[in-house]
């Protein structure tokens, strides 16, 4: 393990080999030392660069439309929060997919799938969020898994049902989240539409119970837990996310001495 000065060197073999058996690196080292076999396929990558692919997590790129018109406001100094308090952000784009068919939707994320892929991605998180419905979040990983099933890379798919408060719930809260909990997430589960559960644990959306209440509930179903948290305020998202060891806790853009 390289650490201090010793990370200012770049160790290079000259006239190198990789070998690669089932997508793993088997080995590697002088080319001299090559363990040449009949049955292997030999590439000749001289002045070239093999890299490994990107590992793309956190993604959305299942969505309708687009939101051009809040590149502007944000261009104008109005906060995240403030284009959300004026009906943009999550529930735009929740409006925008709920009128969106599943094949318009597929042909859609099908296109930018196919643009990270030339971009070095391998491996991708896509989450749903946007439909805010179960009709629509059913929708969304519905065109995940599609995509799953058409393209040769690692895709995961994250339920994140609980993005945002539909305006029909604004006042009941917890009503939405017994929808997920108990119409929503049976139906992800049964026809096996997810493989991790995610919450935007924040101030102004859900808080350290809610969280907690819905990545219990995904657990029960098989579903890994991964956080939205500390993207505005620190409410204690981090330390339940530990506590329920969450694969991840994205975002932190603000952070505590805790």
């Amino acid at each position: 393990m390289l650490k201090g000065e010793e990370m200012k060197i770049l160790p290079t073999i000259k006239n190198a080999f990789l070998l690669v058996e089932n997508g793993i690196i088997k080995d590697f080292g002088e080319m001299k030392d090559a363990p040449i076999e009949e049955d292997k396929k030999l590439i000749d990558a001289s002045n070239r660069i093999i890299m490994p692919t990107w590992v793309d997590s956190h993604t959305h790129i299942v969505y309708a439309g687009n939101r051009e018109e809040e590149f502007v406001d944000r261009i104008n100094g109005l906060s995240y929060e403030e284009i959300a308090n004026r009906g943009g952000g999550i529930l735009n784009s929740a409006k925008r997919l709920q009128n969106t068919s599943e094949d318009v939707l597929y042909e859609q994320s099908r296109k930018r799938l196919e643009e990270v892929v030339l971009l070095g991605t391998g491996a991708i998180e896509i989450k749903s969020g946007y439909g805010l419905n179960k009709e629509t979040e059913l929708k969304m990983l519905r065109v995940i898994k599609r995509l799953k099933e058409n393209y040769p890379l690692e895709i995961k798919a994250t339920f994140l049902g609980v993005h945002a408060l539909p305006k029909e719930y604004k006042n009941n809260k917890q009503g939405y989240l017994d929808l997920v909990v108990n119409e929503i997430m049976p139906v992800v589960a049964s026809q096996n539409l997810a493989d991790y559960i995610d919450v935007f644990c924040e101030t102004g959306y859900f808080d350290v119970s809610d969280t907690a209440y819905i990545l219990e509930a995904g657990k029960k179903y098989g579903l890994k837990p991964k956080i939205h948290v500390n993207q505005f305020t620190a409410i204690g998202g981090v330390e339940l996310g530990v506590k329920h060891q969450a694969l991840s806790v994205d975002h932190l853009e603000v952070l505590t001495d805790n």
